[in-house]
């Protein structure tokens, strides 16, 4: 059996590397601050790289470093081919992607390119309606027989997602402009050739200055519904957010950017952000045999805490069976064709150990261990969002003045005016809200966490003295020791890769569990293991194993637990987790 007490190591990968990869996320404005103005930068960053490594994961995610207004922290972007002052300069990312690629780090850029800000040169342009720019965006007349400009003139009834209309009047040029986020993130025109070269010419840029990949931000709402590919009115009632995913030409663009730009020449790893995306979208998106993108991440597993037809901040309690269902059905959906990004933390989304686990005192460091195991264990490639590899929580945000989000903040204005209790609001934020996800990063027990000299931008999580990186690290039985292990395991072993994924005991209410096999071992290699099972315990309570449901563990060895159980222990404790080999 594979030794995985040492720490983990990184190496170099052939064609197909990011199957065996683990991706760490940065949100850079809280992860590491340098100069003491109390927003993380890109010199924070490189500070940290010898912790990343020691962690053992292979590729680093940047959310937004480009020039931005910051509407919606950094997701606005006004030149893809600079650094926003506030995150450092073009030769401090030059810094961070060669002292990455010095130990053995990846490094991937995030593409924003459905939109821009709306104080990107492009769009400054297209508001002059002579512009050869003009068709960049998406320019409509007013809504026949209203004047432009008043209540009800918007061309149809779409609203953004940060704004109640997707429509914004502009006064200089007498039409309206798309914008499906906000009014200062105004949707770019995929139809346009001129926006498609221009896309792909500054990512080969990036690709020049050696970054290694994408992550595409809502890329699968590049390709508009028929109605808004001309420059003709639209269906006045096409109204919804998710109306304009996944459009018609998706996969011709997708295809056209990998040629292009020559991700797969170049072998790197691409993975598309896609809100309303099915199985069969993803399973066609990612399919090697349509050179598209690798991987994409799916939104079904973490709006399932919400009522039926209702918002994100609708609350819906969680059965077990529902959650594991749900990734299982994206396992077989991709096993043939296909892969599979596999998360519970990211910026936007509350901490994981807050959201699914248990982050009491008595529970949180084995419900984040063992929340761990039950992603890591899964077929696909793993992302861990910063703070998760030691299980930062939720912090205590009570009051809308704890809140900075543009989401949440507008929730808050439009819930209240329509009657909703402060309470209620209130209720929904404390739960849902990516301010979460948002505070510093907890690096130690000094003042801010570490995180930074100054007033950080952003209250950190006063649990920080108790929850923090360098603790963690000095902790043999800490969270970040499991990750440590759970990323090695993934490095050395074919059936985690590669092995096929089934489901056992789907409607169990507590335990969670499943196995991976291969049909054989891996060649030259027999010492491999074949099958291995997983069981989780993913409730605060114990739980006994059943009689049936599950194979026999005559001769089975664990491979890695959360607790000092054998692999036969009929019952298994609060929040206890085993990765089990089968003989």
């Amino acid at each position: 059996m594979t030794d995985i007490s040492s720490p983990p190591t990184n190496s170099e990968r052939p064609d197909g590397w990011w199957r065996s990869a683990v991706v760490y996320q940065i949100y850079p404005r809280s992860f590491q601050d340098s100069d003491g103005d109390g927003v993380g930068d890109i010199p924070g960053i490189t500070r940290r790289l010898d912790y990343l490594a020691e962690l053992g994961v292979d590729v680093l995610w940047l959310s937004p470093v480009y020039r931005s207004p910051q509407v919606d922290n950094g997701y606005d972007i006004s030149d893809y081919q600079d650094i926003d002052p506030l995150f450092g300069t073009l030769e401090d990312l030059d810094e961070l992607i060669a002292g990455a690629h010095e130990r053995g780090l990846k490094l991937v850029m995030d593409l924003v390119v459905n939109h821009t800000s709306d104080q990107h040169a492009w769009f400054v342009e297209s508001r002059d309606p002579a512009s050869p720019k003009r068709d960049w965006y998406y320019w409509r007349s007013a809504r026949a027989g209203h004047e432009p400009g008043t209540p009800g003139a918007e061309p149809d009834d779409s609203p953004a997602a940060f704004a109640p209309s997707a429509w914004t009047f502009d006064p200089a040029s007498g039409q309206y402009y798309l914008g499906m986020f906000s009014p200062a993130q105004p949707d770019l025109n995929w139809e346009t050739p001129e926006v498609r070269s221009s896309v792909y010419e500054m990512m080969r840029w990036w690709v020049g200055r050696g970054v290694d990949g994408f992550r595409m931000d809502v890329i699968n709402l590049i390709s508009k519904p028929a109605g808004l590919t001309s420059s003709g009115p639209v269906d006045p009632g096409s109204a919804g957010f998710m109306q304009i995913a996944n459009g018609a030409r998706l996969d011709e663009f997708l295809a056209e950017m990998n040629r292009e730009v020559g991700l797969e020449k170049n072998n790197l790893i691409t993975v598309g952000e896609m809100p309303g995306a099915t199985v069969d979208v993803a399973r066609r998106v990612t399919d090697p045999a349509r050179h598209e993108l690798n991987m994409v991440f799916t939104f079904e597993h973490v709006e399932l805490d919400k009522q039926e037809g209702g918002s994100k901040w609708d609350l819906a309690d969680l059965p077990l069976p529902r959650l594991k269902g749900n990734l299982a059905e994206w396992q077989y959906g991709l096993a043939e064709a296909g892969w599979n990004s596999l998360y519970f933390d990211n910026h936007d989304q509350p901490r994981a150990v807050s959201r699914f686990g248990d982050d009491s005192p008595e529970h949180r460091v084995h419900s984040a261990k063992t929340l761990a195991t039950v992603l890591h264990l899964h077929k696909g490639t793993p992302y861990v969002y910063q703070g998760e590899e030691f299980g930062m929580t939720n912090a205590p945000l009570t009051e809308i003045g704890h809140f900075q989000d543009v989401e949440s903040l507008n929730y808050h204005t439009l819930a209240t005016a329509a009657g909703v209790t402060e309470v209620e609001v209130l209720r929904s934020l404390t739960r849902k809200s990516r301010d979460h996800a948002r505070t510093p990063v907890q690096w130690d027990d000094s003042a801010n966490a570490g995180f930074t000299d100054g007033t950080p931008w952003f209250g950190v999580n006063p649990n920080y003295v108790g929850i923090n990186a360098e603790d963690a690290r000095r902790d043999p039985a800490s969270v970040f020791a499991h990750f440590q292990k759970l990323i090695r395991l993934r490095h050395e072993l074919e059936v985690v890769r590669e092995g096929r994924f089934e489901l056992l005991l789907p409607d169990h209410d507590q335990l969670w569990a499943f196995t991976r096999t291969l049909e054989a071992a891996p060649a030259g290699d027999e010492d491999q293991p074949r099958a291995l099972l997983v069981l989780a315990n993913c409730s605060s309570t114990p739980a006994d194993l059943p009689a049936d449901g599950l194979p026999g563990l005559a001769g089975a060895v664990l491979v890695l637990g959360t607790h000092a159980s054998a692999p036969e222990e009929p019952r298994l404790a609060p929040w206890e987790s085993r990765v089990i080999q089968l003989g």
